[in-house]
């Protein structure tokens, strides 16, 4: 120890200089993880006229900022000026980008071309995780002490840094498997390498090597119904060739899987005997499967019936944690029913119609028009998504407080908090929901087109995303982590008008790009549907005049209600009890979310 000790502090100064310029602080190391200097990059790059290197710049920070709408409208800016932009994210982790491509050959059924992505794939994973191990051994902290007050001795220090070491070293599963600037990893990573290969080998007629890697996906998943058939398949056709037996999982998957079995057990041990906070996570969950249609790719009917199957079917859309109904009561006899989930193509969707009358739509528009500020609910930002509208807005407990202090008709201010539970109570019976739905922002809310801005715009109105997660399209992916608002479980909009061009309200694929569903707003029309990347949606581009909505996200869950609709709640039980000015309420609306 004591050697490779000075060994370690001798080379370290001549070969990479002083600690200061290599040991980064925790601040600078975050800001490389979150890639801010190629926001700088970019920058940087736009004044030197340099607009392919900006691109990439601007796109290799995007990757690991995805809801960073500024970034993406500097993107699609440069399409326009600098023509055709072929963008490179220049933090792209190797293994993950072969492993990608072999996924999209193996879904167009080239399956030489997806073994030989996925085995580079594989190759590159064992070689990060090698380095990832090598970078777990430097200086660690001691989050649970404080330095100054430390008084471990011999055997505890040694025990705490060694313990540090180890769970950065089993942390490495899931560093691997997670995208740049994501927090959660993709399911089933390592494992899914091997599922895709044994199918693939078959396939190609090389049964040894999908036998191999049927093997080795068996040693993350031993008790896999599938693969354990794919297996004794295989060997069935290998038999009177080779002895099946001879054939192993391959060494580097069993090596690993033996380490981190090790890791995880001292780890344990540690937890219990030395008072660590320690959970092991599921780092081989399952619900991670391979994309596939049916247990035989139908263009090869062909197949005898007992041929492989997949490890699981076709991977599902996001899945929820409630049980999916529709088709409740409408419970107000002049709503109007237009399309249910099956013909708007997706699931947990609704378009009504008649949802509020022309002359209640009118009155909203005046009311609009008397309490929206440009930037309200934006964080003041007056174009937070495309700098071509200017967008303005307002919340419900705003209405009623310039109702009580004369500005607005105290009718009228109360009309937006009535329809925006007539809204709630529809949402919450029309999809048959066993629990209370609660509000979790209420929005009113116009986007008006900029003079002068709308020539050879390709931009949207409001970029694709949903409600809930991260859309993370090139993984086809949403991620459920913050900044998202993991909490909301449904989303509206009831519309206002229609004397505007553009502002369709379009559904799309995971991929952000196929569209699924489009919706030309209208007096009265409202759309309906669950927050999470089942529904990715955004808005087409308003081209003229001014579009306004009231904008609703609700909750399950009782603990993200709506403060401000809390308090309007209140003032309008106060209201039905006795008329009081405004002096005698307390209200104290907040214009920012």
């Amino acid at each position: 120890v004591l050697r490779r000790a000075d060994c370690v502090r001798r080379c370290e100064e001549p070969r990479l200089g002083a600690a200061s310029r290599h040991r980064a602080a925790e601040e600078v190391r975050a800001d490389f993880q979150r890639r801010v200097p190629y926001s700088y990059l970019q920058r940087a790059y736009i004044q030197l006229n340099k607009l392919e290197e900006a691109a990439n710049a601007a796109h290799t920070f995007f990757m690991a900022n995805p809801e960073h709408m500024e970034i993406q409208q500097d993107i699609e800016n440069y399409k326009t000026t600098a023509g055709k932009v072929s963008l490179i994210d220049r933090e792209a982790k190797q293994h993950m980008e072969d492993y990608s491509a072999g996924v999209r050959h193996y879904d167009k059924e080239e399956y030489e071309l997806a073994i030989e992505f996925l085995e580079r794939a594989l190759k590159g994973y064992y070689s990060e995780d090698e380095d990832c191990q090598i970078m777990c051994e430097g200086p660690q902290r001691f989050e649970e002490h404080e330095y100054l007050d430390y008084k471990a001795g011999l055997y505890e220090a040694i025990a705490d840094h060694y313990m540090q070491i180890l769970a950065c070293k089993h942390d490495c599963v899931r560093e691997l498997a997670t995208r740049s600037g994501r927090i959660s990893p993709i399911e089933n990573f390592l494992p899914l390498h091997y599922d895709y290969l044994q199918f693939a080998y078959y396939r190609v007629g090389d049964y040894v090597k999908a036998l191999e890697c049927a093997k080795s996906y068996l040693l993350f998943h031993p008790d896999d119904e599938d693969v354990l058939e794919n297996a004794a398949y295989y060997e069935g056709l290998l038999e009177g060739v080779t002895d099946p037996d001879t054939i192993k999982p391959r060494k580097e998957a069993k090596t690993l899987l033996q380490r981190h079995k090790l890791e995880s057990h001292l780890l344990l041990v540690a937890a219990a005997g030395l008072g660590y906070a320690y959970t092991e996570p599921n780092y081989w969950n399952r619900y991670g499967a391979r994309q596939d249609e049916h247990s035989v790719p139908s263009s090869i009917s062909s197949e005898p019936e007992d041929g492989p199957r997949l490890s699981l079917p076709k991977k599902p859309m996001p899945k929820l944690d409630r049980e999916l109904k529709e088709g409740g009561p409408l419970l107000y006899s002049d709503v109007k029913f237009v399309y249910n989930s099956q013909q708007l193509n997706g699931t947990q969707r609704v378009l009504l119609d008649n949802v509020i009358s022309e002359e209640q739509c009118r009155e909203l528009h005046r009311v609009a028009n008397g309490i929206m500020l440009a930037g309200d609910g934006y964080r003041g930002k007056t174009s937070p998504h495309t700098p071509n509208e200017r967008f303005e807005g307002a919340t419900v407990l705003k209405a009623l407080k310039y109702g009580y202090e004369g500005r607005v008709p105290l009718k009228s201010a109360r009309l937006f908090y009535d329809i925006s539970e007539k809204a709630r109570r529809i949402v919450e019976s029309y999809f048959m929901l066993n629990s209370t739905l609660y509000f979790s922002y209420t929005h009113l809310v116009c986007r008006t087109a900029l003079s002068g801005q709308q020539e050879r715009r390709n931009d949207l109105s409001h970029p694709i995303h949903a409600d809930n997660c991260l859309l993370d399209p090139e993984a086809n992916e949403c991620w459920k982590e913050p900044p998202a608002y993991t909490f909301r479980d449904y989303s509206a909009l009831l519309y206002m008008n229609a004397d505007f061009e553009g502002g369709e309200f379009i559904f799309t694929e995971m991929d952000a790009k196929t569209v699924t569903a489009s919706i030309k707003p209208k007096c009265g029309r409202m759309i309906s549907f669950s927050s999470g990347g089942e529904n990715p949606h955004g808005v087409k581009a308003v081209t003229k005049g001014q579009r306004c909505a009231v904008a609703l996200w609700f909750t399950l869950d009782p603990l993200y209600r709506e403060l401000e609709r809390i308090q309007a709640d209140e003032v309008i039980a106060m209201l039905d009890q006795e008329h009081l000015g405004p002096s005698e309420l307390n209200i104290n609306p907040k214009d920012e979310l």
